[in-house]
């Protein structure tokens, strides 16, 4: 191949995918995943970590079947991400250190309940002031506990992986809330295209489900309380939807200039071609009702892919299955692809493995390129009442086989935080 054919529009690296690793509820590893998420199978299932007895919501999708010896948010955080790198570590060919950059979307973690409740037991007279927090701070300075430090100090994950798999420089930690697996994933496209590495791992990961973390997206509406059968909850979509089902998981990916990759032999999964992302200073949680920051963003990573609206063949919804954020999705897509909008498939693998959060974009990224490379284009479950107001081709129900060049993946979070990825088949 000759130089020219390893760079994109604008005369940068183009940015290859040469592994990938999945976990969700729906199992473990790349080939379970897509084989149950094609199959239209879902993940949902009652609560068993914690007593939901007497909450409205009562289901979820959490990941129950990887073994954790200290079943706090981090560790099983770190527990998926590790897993999820060795996979694609291993699908790419790479051991030994891996040599370039670590960006890794976690979940803000906060300490247990169970954990709040023994340093409660460690108050003194002289610190009871009426404030919780001062309390808990005067608590942890009159005697150090670092178990309890490591437990609550989300930054520790980056580093435990930066040393298992020897990557290169201080990882770098983020979270833009359900933004934030494709952020990773736009940093590690940017530190290549900027020729600062020629590979990057980008991993997001989140097993924060607890108690609180349910009480408190109850308390803002935004889950679903259709607990019976869980299966059915998430209804993106629909006319009957109403909120999203909390969901844990993770998922790596191995990205690597296309023209190191080719050079080392390496199998090219796809091409992460267009990346864009925009703020939305509407609400805290609320987008704005027009949809411009979402418009936006889908305008900018096409723009940045060096592709028309006309060139998508496939949208991989952020599809929440909440009555608003729908509602903006189709919005902001039909103002996009306006008339042709009839003819886009698009669908959301929320419908099946739940909202995964801080991993959902990158979840999805995989998912997207494995439509790409299979041709097939997972379904939308659940869709038994369209909604007349989104007049969307969700692939219902059944998978569909298809040939697909170009897909978008969106991701549309809390805090205006929006970001887009253009995903494009090997051009080789």
């Amino acid at each position: 191949m000759s130089k020219s054919a390893y760079k994109d529009h604008l005369g940068r690296p183009l940015v290859a995918v040469t592994g990938m690793g999945v976990v969700s509820s729906l199992g473990q590893g790349v080939k379970d995943n897509w084989t149950a998420l094609t199959s239209g199978q879902s993940g949902i299932h009652p609560i068993t970590r914690f007593p939901s007895e007497g909450l409205s919501t009562r289901i979820c999708g959490t990941v129950d079947f990887i073994d954790i010896p200290a079943p706090n948010a981090v560790e099983r955080s770190f527990a998926f991400a590790r897993e999820t790198t060795l996979e694609a570590l291993a699908q790419a060919g790479i051991s030994g250190d891996f040599g370039g950059p670590l960006f890794l979307a976690a979940p803000p973690i906060e300490p247990e309940w169970s954990a709040r409740f023994e340093l409660g037991d460690r108050v003194k007279p002289d610190q009871m002031t009426g404030n919780a927090y001062e309390q808990f701070l005067a608590v942890l300075r009159d005697k150090a506990d670092p178990a309890f430090h490591e437990a609550v100090l989300f930054g520790s994950i980056s580093e435990r992986l930066a040393d298992l798999f020897g990557t290169r420089g201080l990882p770098v930690t983020l979270s833009t809330a359900c933004a934030s697996g494709a952020t990773a994933i736009q940093l590690g496209v940017e530190a290549i295209r900027q020729g600062r590495t020629e590979r990057a791992l980008s991993v997001a990961t989140d097993g924060s489900v607890s108690a609180e973390a349910l009480i408190r997206f109850s308390l803002l509406s935004a889950l679903s309380t259709n607990n019976d059968p869980p299966e059915k909850a998430s209804r993106p979509f629909t006319k009957d939807r109403d909120g999203f089902v909390i969901a844990e998981g993770s998922a790596t990916l191995v990205l690597e200039s296309l023209e190191a990759a080719v050079s080392r032999g390496a199998r090219v999964l796809g091409i992460i071609s267009g990346c864009g992302e925009k703020a939305d200073d509407f609400h805290r949680t609320r987008s704005s009702p027009g949809g411009a920051p979402a418009i936006a963003t889908i305008r900018a990573a096409l723009e940045d892919a060096g592709l028309s609206a006309d060139e998508v063949g496939y949208v991989n919804a952020h599809g929440t299955s909440t009555p608003e954020n729908d509602k903006m999705e189709y919005l902001a897509l039909s103002t996009v692809f306006g008339d042709r909008m009839a003819d886009v498939p698009v669908s959301s693998n929320k419908s099946m493995i739940g909202h995964t959060l801080t991993a959902a974009g990158a979840i999805e990224a995989v998912f997207s390129l494995l439509t790409i490379s299979n041709g097939i284009l997972p379904p939308t479950i659940n869709y038994d009442t369209p909604d007349p107001a989104i007049p969307l081709d969700v692939v219902p129900h059944v998978k569909r086989d298809a040939s697909v060049t170009h897909v978008l993946s969106n991701s549309f979070g809390f805090g205006g935080q929006n970001a887009c990825l253009v995903m494009s088949a090997d051009p080789a």
